[in-house]
């Protein structure tokens, strides 16, 4: 309880390290494995998704380039060492309400659309995270909607090796 407490006096005077460890308890650490793991579940990773990672953590929680980079590390082997999406989503239920989960479906669908496309993977990955954060159906699908609909477009993202001229370029 006190280290709570000095965490959150530290946080608030802004003398928190920013390498400092995010607990199992931390919803943004829940947050960022359910955003890793759906940034991997097609099995690549590329740029895209890994720049916007790391700008959704830098904007949407307020961290320096350096404490984003630790919460994805620990993110990720927090991910490697889940058997399921329980862990992280009943720390998300506690901690956020309706629109914080919201906020997290949405922030899933900005991973999965990253690239241009959101494929099979990353869908049923985002549709069983929402049923167990309890967002709607007709929530999930608005949110893919709009998250979509400013999606960078899929030819932007070619294979530097590709011999054909990416959209918009001769």
């Amino acid at each position: 309880m006190f280290d709570a407490l000095r965490h959150f006096i530290a946080e608030v005077a802004g003398t928190e390290g920013g390498d400092r460890a995010f607990s199992e308890d931390d919803y943004r650490l829940a947050a960022v494995a359910l955003l890793v793991h759906t940034a991997n579940v097609d099995g690549q990773t590329d740029l895209a998704e890994r720049r916007r990672l790391t700008a959704i953590i830098e904007e949407r929680f307020g961290l320096d380039a350096s404490a984003a980079a630790e919460l994805i590390r620990q993110a990720e082997r927090s991910d490697r060492d889940a058997v399921d999406f329980y862990q992280f989503t009943s720390v998300l239920k506690r901690a956020l309400d309706e629109d914080g989960r919201l906020k997290i479906v949405e922030m899933m669908w900005e991973i999965a659309f990253a690239d241009g496309t959101a494929d099979e993977l990353e869908e049923n990955t985002i549709w069983r995270v929402a049923e167990l954060l309890g967002v709607s159906t007709r929530d999930r699908v608005l949110l893919r909607q709009r998250v979509g609909e400013r999606a960078p477009a899929e030819a932007e993202f070619q294979s530097p090796w590709s011999t054909a001229p990416a959209k918009g370029r001769a």
